[in-house]
């Protein structure tokens, strides 16, 4: 298993791969802020790496977590087996590909994974699932989810009572905020939803048989004043002190 980070033995290291921009003077390397603070204040500490497949290999023993996070494109529907349809958004193969190495790697070594927006979405297609390019387009009934909007959309949620975000939260239902217009279509295989929202999307995802993987659709990283929010990075948190600990 994995080491803890030896100057501190008491906060995980939390790997999160993130966005690539390529500019003028080089690559740019960046990620939202409430991402990092989130994980600071359940008690872990995020570190974040480049695309470089030996960079990545070199910090595997000393990672006890993996946060995948959101960001402003979609999975290339190859990767569940669809052509792409107009309603697409931006791409970005070196994240994506990137990414789906990492859980992968994490899975086999059943390190804590929490999957965020984006992120939930690429755990379900790791996983053989696949997604809804386009709600709108593809799941007319959907309401109240989007990006185009201003401020962010929030609607309702109901959590499965038998599910680990259940257990997590203390709460049967859930208001959250919303921006996406991509979503789990055919779950994956050994693959759970636990959250749904009133018009049938999906809205929360976890493996059966991993000891923490849960995907969840909407941004709690900017709900953190919200106790049952907050729950969510703490049990993510705990999870990996204790990969730490059994390392």
């Amino acid at each position: 298993m994995n080491a803890m980070n030896s100057t501190n033995p008491k906060k995980p290291l939390i790997l999160i791969i993130p966005d690539r921009e390529e500019t003028p003077g080089g690559e740019i390397f960046s990620i939202k802020s409430n991402y990092l603070s989130a994980i600071e204040k359940c008690g872990g500490v995020p570190i974040l790496a480049s695309y470089c497949r030996k960079n990545l290999r070199e910090l595997g023993p000393s990672v006890s977590g993996i946060l995948i996070a959101g960001g402003d494109f979609d999975i290339h529907p190859r990767y569940y087996g669809e052509k792409p349809i107009s309603e697409l958004g931006r791409i970005k193969p070196e994240r994506t590909k990137c990414e789906a190495e990492v859980l992968r790697w994490a899975l086999k070594m059943d390190l804590p994974v929490l999957g965020i927006c984006g992120g939930m979405q690429l755990i379900n297609v790791v996983f053989g699932g696949s997604l809804y390019q386009d709600l709108s387009r593809q799941f007319p009934g959907a309401r109240h989810h989007g990006k185009k909007q201003k401020g962010q959309k929030r609607h309702p949620i109901l959590l499965r009572k038998e599910s680990r975000l259940f257990r997590i939260t203390k709460k049967r239902d859930l208001m959250v905020n919303s921006a996406h217009h991509q979503a789990v279509k055919a779950l994956g295989r050994g693959v759970q939803d636990s959250a749904i929202s009133p018009d049938g999307v999906i809205e929360a995802i976890e493996s059966v048989g991993h000891s923490f993987v849960l995907g969840v659709q909407w941004h709690p990283e900017r709900l953190m004043n919200i106790p049952a929010q907050k729950r969510i990075f703490s049990a993510f948190i705990r999870a990996a002190k204790k990969t730490g600990m059994e390392s």
